[in-house]
């Protein structure tokens, strides 16, 4: 009678322990959470805004091959049968993808291990006359694109400056999602960063817009404020850096050319 008693107010007071607060019952064991390290941090930093290149389809297929993979994928036009936009998740934001490649971002390399990735469906850029001409987004794609990209933003406390374009992470690369993507736009959305316009015109204090200035001064702000600029990089390297923050920030004229305009876009920006 004394070990049933014993047995039984032991199973009483394991029982009180498993629903205690912090400690998480597992079945087979117990886990106590009541005491978080300090020295912990969010896996996922960062946004990468891609295109695909490529029609839905085609799209589709390659991201679900065994060569690379996204996140996210997001129609030129999506279909909403319920009124709203679907948005088709092919990679659990828990687990990596493989969207970014080689890439440098703010001191780190393989951004994949600390990003999400979105991809848009747009056929990307074309050759007309010697000249790259990109294709435009469609309205509705960018709306189902807002929400999306807020969520993930509020649930890792994402930085402006850590969402970034394909481009921006692999400048010697990559072109995505190129000058026709609308950064602005998305910026007034609480979406990534962009340069205060009187800030702007402070540092261009009254200067002619596309005057050059020293090209090792600009990659310098540009090194700082996250892009990966070598020392040992050769001029059409250094263009190509310029070339993808004024695709970002200056899409009126992505020449590659170290101007005041760009100069002061990348001071008001940091």
């Amino acid at each position: 009678m004394k070990r049933s008693l014993s047995t039984l107010l032991l199973a009483l007071l394991l029982a009180g322990c498993a629903t205690e607060k912090g400690i998480v019952d597992k079945g087979t064991y117990e886990l106590d959470t009541r005491h978080q390290a300090q020295a912990a941090y969010p896996r996922i930093k960062v946004l990468v805004i891609h295109y695909t290149a490529d029609d839905f389809d085609t799209s589709l297929a390659t991201l679900t091959d065994k060569n690379v993979s996204s996140h996210y994928l997001i129609p030129a036009k999506p279909p909403a049968p319920d009124g709203k936009p679907r948005i088709w998740q092919l990679v659990p934001e828990s687990e990596l993808a493989w969207h970014a490649g080689l890439s440098f971002w703010r001191g780190t390399n393989r951004i994949n291990d600390t990003s999400v990735g979105i991809e848009l469906e747009n056929r990307g850029w074309q050759m007309n006359e010697g000249v790259k001409t990109f294709a435009p987004f469609e309205p509705a794609q960018i709306a189902a694109l807002i929400p999306l990209a807020r969520d993930i933003i509020t649930r890792y406390n994402i930085k402006p400056q850590n969402v970034v374009a394909h481009s921006d992470i692999a400048p010697q690369r990559k072109d995505d999602p190129g000058p026709l993507f609308p950064w602005r736009e998305l910026a007034q959305q609480g979406i990534g960063a962009w340069p205060d316009p009187e800030r702007v015109t402070f540092y261009l204090n009254g200067r002619p817009r596309f005057q050059a200035v020293d090209t090792a001064m600009l990659l310098d702000l540009l090194a700082r404020y996250g892009y990966d600029v070598p020392e040992n990089s050769i001029p059409a390297q250094q263009k190509r850096v310029i070339s993808v923050f004024q695709m970002h920030f200056r899409p009126q004229l992505w020449n590659g050319v170290a101007d005041i305009e760009t100069n002061a876009k990348a001071e008001a920006i940091l």
